[in-house]
């Protein structure tokens, strides 16, 4: 072996592979030798299964039962950074090689060979007959805007067999076409012309110009008011890495934004870029995939999983809307993206940008000491003004039973109506209503397989629980008592609100934004770019309207329930409320005309409520900081929660004070554990939920604790342990 990265046929090396395995797997390099890094192929009982050459192998295997690698698979080989990266992220987050792996193989048929395929697209014409089977397939081509499908794909999400689509192919209301696989993405070309740029954004992209330029790691924190235009600022960084013959990723917190921001991209460098999330087509993932590990895909946009392509030479990552928890997966493999983001960057090399209007407090405490660089823009762009915001007291609102829309905000709308402008009324809750009571014996109804209540969706007819997303029927007569006609929602859901604003505002054209009410991400895309348009007078949204969405001609934000966030004890709730409501309060008057934000409060005195008011953020993060501080949560300290499920309860709680107990070696480091206790949803799909929190000073080494804390432990039957080192939820 000349050379240490390669192999010669028959040298042992060691094989990380997907599969639930705790250690590498020794083969034989096969005819040809392969590199460090290589995907390949190997036998793994009767199966094939893929993997990656990690380096050579230990050898402490009897030699002649190792078996030798089946093939090395026709793509990139994974960069040693990478490889660097998945450790480091695995080492943090304490999750096992293998899942990490997966994450960076998200892509089905990387071992296939190139070569011409069929594809499938939207014809031009109508067939005379049209039946459910043939309707289904031309939705699903319509929601995808044109995008292409293999047949497998188009026939499973249409839900039809292949001769449905072959027969549409045939009627010419389906076009097939032969196409290469894998084509490289359209140039994108830095130096055609952006938008002029005011002095503050000017000033903002020399500097990050200039960051890129240096080709070294570092941060910073691009914090601009709602509509100052930082995505025309980092859109210079991202043409100064394309310059530099360099990869850059955008990362978005919702895929609903991505169609705007992928019509501006296109036109400041003159074509689409990649477009990497849940809504692209598992042949488009593969084509991503593949070119992104060639150096032919310049710019992919996506969501948070896209930090994990096999970027050849990443430069510049820009995590928009940085604050989003979004950015935070929840299952599986639990990671930050943002934070993330810095450390692939810090690997390779490259530039971060985390762009906000309202910065998480983590990011905030590091531009304040010094670790980030701060740029920030303070007016928005153009002629648009930041909007007035109140507070309409709901104590003095004289509100009829069963109203949420109090007479002060529903005078305010009426005014926008006769105006022609548009409003956005808010609440942070999807469904009709979050709890069904029965009026005769006081139950609420529950889902059965988790310790939550199940919510009202009225446009679907049925009970939902938000948890494990287990549906029923609206019942007739109440579960518990069988009263009949006594069942009553109780509480505003965003459906309930719309019904409440058609009766209020009957000649107004209402739209209803919440991402369970379409049926595909391309859908509610599509609905958007309607709304920005002027396709409605009032606009009724979750929070997903607060990320990012551009009105121009939206002058009145209304929030329901501005004090919904402050209850409960999430140690960040002041902190989610303040932001959403700045994040909301935004999207009026982006525009010329001005704009107004009423927030409907029972507490308007509440400090929070206060300084989204006042609009004094510098004076909010500082006191936010200083109670963070004095209790030694983050950022001024660690925490990871600890969640054990199981379908024995007494088993679960047992494992819970067996760990607590047992807690020297946290204790060793400074840490303190709290539990074990039910988890707020103490059950979830039928497992029983018990948390423990493991809270730690700044610098403590907590992985290797908590590592050193939990290896002992054997987990018995289906007892599940998962560990979330700087957990974002609590539930």
């Amino acid at each position: 072996m000349d050379d240490p990265g390669f192999f010669d046929e028959g040298a042992l090396v060691a094989v990380l592979t997907a599969q639930p395995l705790d250690r590498l797997l020794d083969y034989k390099a096969p005819e040809g030798g392969c590199f460090r890094g290589a995907f390949v192929e190997v036998p793994l009982g009767p199966r094939k299964v893929l993997g990656v050459v990690w380096g050579p192998g230990r050898g402490d295997y009897d030699r002649s039962k190792i078996r030798s690698v089946i093939r090395v698979l026709d793509v990139a080989p994974m960069r040693a950074e990478m490889q660097g990266f998945l450790t480091r992220a695995a080492d943090y987050t304490l999750t096992p090689m293998s899942a990490m792996l997966r994450l960076a193989t998200r892509a089905p048929g990387l071992g296939d060979p190139p070569s011409m395929r069929k594809i499938y697209r939207l014809g031009d014409k109508t067939p005379d007959r049209m039946t459910e089977a043939r309707t289904r397939v031309l939705e699903v081509l319509r929601d995808y805007g044109g995008l292409a499908f293999t047949l497998k794909e188009l026939a499973e999400m249409a839900g039809v067999t292949s001769s449905v689509v072959k027969g549409l192919a045939k009627l010419g209301a389906v076009r097939e076409e032969d196409s290469p696989r894998d084509l490289p993405f359209p140039h994108l070309d830095p130096d055609l012309p952006g938008k002029s740029l005011t002095e503050d954004q000017q000033a903002g992209a020399d500097a990050l110009r200039a960051a890129i330029r240096s080709e070294r790691y570092g941060t910073t924190l691009l914090k601009g008011v709602t509509g100052s235009g930082k995505t025309e600022v980092y859109l210079e960084a991202v043409a100064e890495t394309l310059r530099m013959g360099r990869q850059a990723l955008v990362l978005l917190p919702e895929i609903a934004l991505t169609a705007e921001f992928l019509t501006r991209v296109e036109a400041r460098f003159g074509a689409r870029p990649a477009e990497w999330h849940s809504g692209a087509t598992m042949t488009e993932r593969r084509r991503i995939w593949r070119m992104v590990g060639q150096g032919d895909a310049q710019l992919v946009v996506g969501a948070r999983s896209t930090l994990f392509l096999p970027f050849q030479n990443l430069g510049l990552i820009i995590v928009d809307e940085e604050h989003d928890t979004s950015y935070k997966q929840e299952d599986g493999v639990l990671y930050n993206a943002r934070d993330m983001a810095v450390l692939r960057a810090a690997i390779c090399g490259a530039r971060v940008v985390l762009a906000s209007a309202t910065p998480s407090l983590e990011s905030w405490a590091n531009a304040e000491a010094g670790k980030y660089d701060r740029l920030e823009l303070t007016a928005r762009f153009g002629a648009a003004v930041l909007p007035e915001m109140r507070a309409i007291d709901m104590r003095a609102e004289q509100m009829p039973a069963a109203s949420w829309i109090s007479p002060s905000l529903r005078r305010a709308v009426t005014d926008r109506l006769e105006k022609g402008e548009q409003s956005l009324l808010f609440i942070n809750r999807r469904g009709y209503a979050p709890v069904t009571l029965c009026r005769a014996c006081g139950q609420q109804i529950g889902c059965d397989h988790c310790d939550a209540r199940m919510v009202e969706h009225r446009f679907l007819k049925r009970l939902m629980c938000h948890q494990c997303g287990e549906t029923k029927p609206i019942p007739e007569t109440c579960p518990s008592c069988g009263a009949e006609g006594r069942l009553a929602p109780v509480g505003p859901g965003i459906e309930r609100l719309a019904e409440e604003a058609e009766a209020a505002f009957p000649e107004a054209k209402i739209a209803v934004l919440s991402s369970d009410m379409f049926g595909s991400a391309r859908a509610l895309k599509a609905k958007i770019e309607e709304i920005a348009e002027g396709d409605a007078d009032i606009v009724i949204g979750t929070q997903l309207v607060a990320k990012g969405h551009n009105f121009p001609n939206l002058t009145l934000v209304g929030v329901i329930d501005a004090d919904l966030g402050l209850q409960g004890s999430d140690l960040r709730a002041a902190e989610r409320t303040f932001q959403l409501m700045r994040q909301v309060a935004g999207r009026a008057g982006r525009a010329e005309r001005p704009g107004t934000a009423l927030l409907q409060s029972f507490q308007p005195e509440h400090p929070v409520i206060r300084a989204i008011l006042s609009g004094d953020e510098a004076g909010f993060w500082k006191a936010e900081a200083a109670e963070r501080q004095a209790a030694g949560v983050p950022p001024f300290g660690r925490m990871a929660g600890i969640i054990l499920s199981g379908s024995d309860a007494g088993q679960v709680f047992d494992t819970g004070n067996i760990l607590a107990r047992n807690d020297m070696v946290l204790r060793q480091i400074g840490a303190q554990v709290f539990g074990p206790a039910p988890a707020p949803i103490a059950r979830i799909r039928g497992r029983h939920r018990v948390r423990l929190l493991v809270k730690a000073p700044k610098g403590a080494a907590l992985q290797e604790a908590i590592s050193r804390w939990i290896a002992p432990l054997r987990l018995k039957g289906d007892l599940r342990l998962s560990v979330d080192i700087d957990p974002q939820s609590f539930y």
